[in-house]
This record gives C-alpha cells, structure tokens and sequence, in this order.
C-alpha cells in the first residue's frame, strides 16, 4: 500500500542517514613516539614539518587505513566523498591564509583552550601550541587522519628545533630516524585528539569532567557544504567559552558544493546565537575571507 511504501521509504532514509553519523573516539598517543614517524616522509611548510601526503597515499593501507579512504579517495579521484572522507588527507589554501592572520592580527595563545575543529594536518592547532596555549584539542572527521596525518604532524613540531612561534621560520623538520623526544612529553601532554562526526564529538566533549569549553577555535574550509551548517552551529555553541573566540577561514564560495560565506552568514543569522564580521578578505585566486564569531 501507499502508506507501508512511505513508512519503508522513510525507515531506509533514516538508516542511511544514521549511517553517515560517524562515532566519536579519543585517539591515545602512543608512548613510544618514534614509532609515530616511522616510515613518514617529512616536509615543512611555513616553518612547520608536516608528513608528505603524496606518501601517505602510495603507502596507507590495511589496518593503518581501516575506513578505507586513501584507497577510495585515490580510486574516485576526489577530495571529498561525503560522510565517508571529508578532506582532511590534503591540506587546503584557507588554512594557509587562518595562519597568516593569526599571525598578523597577533592572536594570543598563552594559556588559552583551543579547539582546531576540522584539523586535518592540524597545522592551525601546532601554532597554538607553538604560542604557549594551555590545552589544543584536534578534531577531524577520519580517524586515519588522525593517526597518520595529525599526530604525526604534531609528534614531529615537538621534537623539531625552535618550537615556540617566533622561532617557527627557522625550525627544521625532524631526520627520519627521529632524535630522542625528550621535550615532547611536556608539550604533548596538552594535547588530546579526537575523530567523529561533529555533534558525536561534541557529545564526548561535553561528557568529559571538567567540561571542555573554547576560548578559541579554529576552523578552515569547513562551510562547504550547507547540510553541515547546523551541525557546526551547534557544536560552536556547546563548546565555545562564553567569552570566546572563532577564527574561521574559508572560500567566498564552493562551487558545485553549494556552501560559502553569505549562506553561512545567513544560516548564523537566523539562529540568533552569535554575531560575525569579517576581519579579512584575500582576493588572490578565488576570493576567500577569514571570519571571526563570537556570541551575541
């Protein structure tokens, strides 16, 4: 009948979008932090040594690749595969531009909370703790990124010379056969990483005693794709310090994908939560902005 091929339609469209949910999980770091570098090609970029994804693609597979989205990733020839990889294998302009305002507009760190939401690479989240902040949590949708981009990453600026911010032009990256980390206990041990989608993240965030709460989050390339807008609403609202801070940096807009500056403006608008202004407009190639947002 009409209405059991409804309710059937309905049932199937509510089990893929359950489907889509991915869990939350706290990534541990591993004691023997050597291993983490092991068999990473390392590169620098702004004074940051990052792996060289090109590498991880020819060489994550198997358990080190358990979602499977280096080989679908390469085999669709995309960037993104909605609800199942969103991006984080390859590190995008905005994120260049997010730290160069950080940098000009001398954003302080010293003793802050701060959330890089989307990290990817987590390059946003190494100059905050580069910058002396208190605790950098790093989120991303893939739990491979995490373990075989982000922490990497984030092991490899700890052991690096010259860590602090001022020093970050003339750091160098780790040899692959890794020095002692001595120092990177002490830093690491303000870090904590986790993957998930963002409400499921959110959830765990807000379960964990004493609730984390933001003073600055950090965010780019991350309004891509408007059915994701509300979920990011909320989970800025449930995270973010009263008096906090968010710096978020993306494209004017996405084409083919819908999502861009004015329509997350709008979507923010409406809710009625915080207020926005941009403080930086980049017109170089496509024209992109950084956004800060605070509460009303």
């Amino acid at each position: 009948s009409p209405k059991l091929a409804a309710a059937k339609h309905q049932d199937e469209a509510a089990v893929k979008k359950n489907l889509c949910v991915k869990a939350a999980k706290e990534h541990s770091i591993p004691q023997d932090l050597n291993k983490v570098l092991e068999n990473k090609v390392m590169e620098t970029v702004l004074g940051l040594s990052h792996v060289k994804l090109s590498v991880v693609e020819r060489t994550c597979s198997g358990d080190a690749d358990s979602e499977g989205i280096v080989s679908k990733s390469v085999s669709s020839h995309s960037d993104l595969i909605p609800g199942v990889y969103e991006g984080g294998l390859k590190i995008w302009e905005c994120t260049f531009d997010l730290m160069d305002y950080l940098s000009e507009a001398e954003i302080e760190f010293t003793n802050k909370t701060v959330l890089d939401l989307g990290c990817g690479a987590g390059l946003l989240g190494i100059v905050a703790l580069q910058g002396e902040a208190a605790r950098v949590h790093f989120q991303d949708y893939n739990s491979t990124v995490i373990d075989e981009i982000t922490l990497p990453n984030v092991v490899a600026n700890c052991i690096s010379e010259g860590r602090s911010g001022k020093d970050r032009k003339t750091s160098k990256p780790p040899s692959k056969r890794a020095r002692k980390a001595e120092s990177s206990p002490d830093v690491l041990s303000r870090c904590r990483f986790f993957s998930g989608e963002w409400s499921q993240v959110s959830q765990l965030l807000s379960n964990c005693k004493p609730c984390s709460k933001y003073d600055i989050i950090l965010t780019s390339e991350t309004i891509y794709n408007p059915d994701y807008y509300s979920a990011l609403h909320d989970t800025l609202a449930q995270l973010l310090d009263g008096n906090g801070r968010v710096y978020l940096a993306s494209k004017v807009h996405y084409f083919g994908v819908g999502g861009g500056v004015c329509l997350f403006e709008k979507f923010i608008e409406d809710k009625n939560v915080f207020r926005t202004s941009l403080v930086k407009t980049i017109d170089q190639g496509l024209q992109r902005c950084i956004m800060e947002i605070s509460f009303k």
